[in-house]
């Protein structure tokens, strides 16, 4: 075994590896610290160690207080979670490098099996979403890795992670031991696991440890569930330490014995402890989620945390010999349709941005968050960090004024061939996608109606509803009827209906179907005969509508419709954010991308446009906007959120 000298603890750090108090953990007032007592793991990086056999362990001894060790040596993780599935493969260097350059050791982050699993039995890890390309990128960068594989992961992302087809099956219970979710499991383990095995610190790789599902103690429906996903992952090869993933409230429902638990919270508080020290004793306390910040919500205010409080409750871990990971270290962005929703009596989309408030912003700049942990940190680490790297340049375009437009009733003959039923079908059971159905956009439902009169329609989360091309009014969950007025002879009732996300946290997840979800009828009477259009708006779709007759855009179109623009890079593209002020509702796509949702209402106010996905000099850029159109796309250096 490789054995590393010179490894040295402050002398309050030292009172924090010391016997417990009661309460969990021992209180310490700070000290000076001086460089000769300062942590060195500067041969604790993936780099320096070649022959492994202890990985990351927990430790007990004597007076010591309950610690971690790393090959045998004590060590604190001070983790950072990034999600490569947020951020654009180009940048995936950048924003590591700043997480190493910060004083950070290691990385977190989770796997979202909705993505890397569209369809069932279709599986994708190429492009952005390739894992393993992401873990050795930070293997190479010399940091560590705790993955977060599921398989629900919360994450403010459309389903907390879990594939929309699994709503296919009404009988199917999500998150249970259910023989169609387990199968179903099983599946995806099946194949993301061997990706993940030789990975582990034990075959040469950074993944030190791995966690067991997440925060399933506010979930607990099946005491069999959590058990079956930790034998899920020790049967296909994960040897390195396990741990589970709580709210401090929850813990007991949701550790598993013999399984490290660890617990999530936003300040630090002695009391905070109890739950945890009842479930395990004589383990080193691990923060799993340290939120620095906080999500966005539609038509809610932006949530900022200050960063003093931020880098006290840091110093207060440190000293009391605490591990943690900043959630987030760096959000990035739910672009296209990933983002989740939350339901507190209303249902509310997570915003477009999930910058969090986190200590790199979304578009990897610095924060004084930032600035003052790099500091905290460098006074604690006995080498010196890293050089701060560069910023990612941004720049203004010229505003954009799309010339030319395509109503959505235009658009219908570039959609895949539309689903013909007697009764209405929600997104997820459409007969298409090789039978997994639709997992995101927009469904358009028509039928022919012969009266007006009261109408009722069951529809998730939003729906504009058209007489022909006429806009007659819009429904959501709190509002699901309307008064059709009288008119002559046989008329289209046309339903467009929007997945805003799907809620990712609670029991609340198990009722998610999009889509017209239950009964249509006028005065009672159900409706039948539809033709139902799936919009899921992916790249293929915008490459059909290049050979569109496009209409020169008018003085002002009411419903939804495209918009198409030309963005002027020059020959050296850079980051930029687009504004969309004096447009209502819709999506952005630049060369098939899609940045994402913009809404009037806010709080998000900007779109993050990354340089790496525009090419030199001209670009596509596409609005779906679905209200009213507006006049000009604005580029700025800088974002509101």
């Amino acid at each position: 075994m490789k054995r590393i000298a010179g490894i040295f603890f402050l002398p309050f750090i030292m009172s924090g590896f010391a016997p417990r108090a009661k309460h969990g953990v021992n209180r310490v007032a700070g000290k000076v610290l001086q460089s000769q007592s300062r942590f060195n793991w500067s041969h604790l990086v993936p780099a320096e160690l070649k022959d492994r056999y202890l990985g990351l362990q927990t430790k007990s001894k004597g007076r010591d207080n309950p610690h971690f060790t790393l090959e045998g040596h004590k060590f604190l993780i001070f983790g950072g979670s990034i999600h490569y599935f947020r951020v654009p493969r180009a940048y995936w260097r950048d924003r590591l490098l700043k997480l190493k350059a910060c004083g950070f050791n290691t990385l977190t982050t989770y796997v979202p099996w909705n993505l890397h699993e569209p369809e069932r039995g279709k599986f994708d890890f190429s492009g952005n979403l390739d894992l393993e390309a992401f873990i050795w990128m930070a293997a190479e960068l010399g940091l560590w890795v705790i993955l977060r594989p599921g398989p629900y992961i919360c994450s403010e992302i459309d389903l907390g992670g879990l594939p929309s087809w699994l709503l296919q099956d009404p009988d199917l219970k999500l998150r249970t031991t259910n023989k169609g979710f387990v199968d179903a499991v099983d599946h995806y383990f099946d194949r993301l696991i061997p990706k993940v095995v030789p990975l582990q610190y034990h075959r040469g790789g950074p993944i030190i440890a791995v966690q067991v599902e997440n925060e399933y103690g506010s979930y607990n429906k099946d005491k069999d569930y959590m058990p079956y996903v930790q034998q899920a992952l020790l049967q296909r090869g994960i040897v390195e330490l396990l741990l589970t993933s709580d709210n401090e409230r929850d813990v007991l429902k949701g550790y598993i014995e013999g399984v490290l638990a660890t617990i999530n919270m936003k300040t630090f508080s002695s009391n905070a402890f109890s739950l945890l020290n009842k479930a395990q004793s004589k383990k080193p306390i691990m923060i799993m989620e340290f939120w620095v910040g906080w999500f966005d919500t539609w038509g809610n205010q932006h949530f900022v945390r200050d960063a003093k409080e931020v880098e006290h409750t840091v110093l207060e871990f440190v000293k009391a010999g605490i591990s943690f990971n900043a959630y987030m270290f760096h959000g990035g962005t739910n672009f296209g349709f990933m983002n989740g929703a939350t339901y507190f009596g209303k249902h509310r989309g997570v915003v477009t941005s999930y910058d969090y408030d986190a200590v790199l912003t979304e578009a990897g700049d610095y924060t004084e968050k930032y600035f003052r942990l790099r500091k905290l940190f460098g006074s604690i680490l006995a080498t010196p960090l890293p050089p701060l790297p560069d910023l990612v340049p941004k720049t203004v375009y010229p505003a954009v004024r799309p010339s030319l437009y395509l109503p959505l009733w235009d658009v219908l003959e570039y959609l895949n061939e539309p689903v013909k039923s007697n009764a209405p079908v929600n997104m997820e059971n459409l007969p298409i996608n090789h039978g997994s159905g639709q997992s995101y956009g927009f469904v358009l439902y028509e039928t022919t109606i012969c009266s007006g009169g009261h109408l009722y329609v069951h529809a998730q989360d939003m729906a504009q509803v058209f007489l022909n091309e006429t806009v007659i009014g819009v429904l959501d969950d709190n509002t699901q009827d309307l008064d059709i007025p009288k008119f002559k002879g046989c008329q289209l009732l046309r339903i467009l209906v929007e997945n805003q996300g799907r809620v990712n946290y609670s029991w609340k997840i198990q009722e998610q179907q999009k889509g017209l979800t239950g009964f249509i009828g006028i005065n009672s009477i159900p409706l039948k005969g539809f033709t139902i259009y799936s919009l899921e708006m992916k790249m293929n779709f915008f490459e059909r509508l290049r050979s569109a007759t496009w209409r020169p855009v008018p003085k002002s179109y009411l419903g939804p419709a495209f918009y198409l623009g030309t963005l002027m890079a020059g020959p050296s593209p850079k980051d930029t954010f687009l504004r969309l002020q004096g447009w209502n509702y819709g999506f952005v796509f630049i060369n098939g991308h899609n940045l994402g949702r913009y809404w009037h209402i806010g709080p998000q106010e900007s779109l993050y446009l990354p340089g790496a996905w525009l090419h030199p000099e001209d670009n596509e850029i596409i609005l779906f906007e679905k209200m009213m159109s507006g006049l000009y796309i604005e580029s700025m250096d800088k974002p509101y959120l």
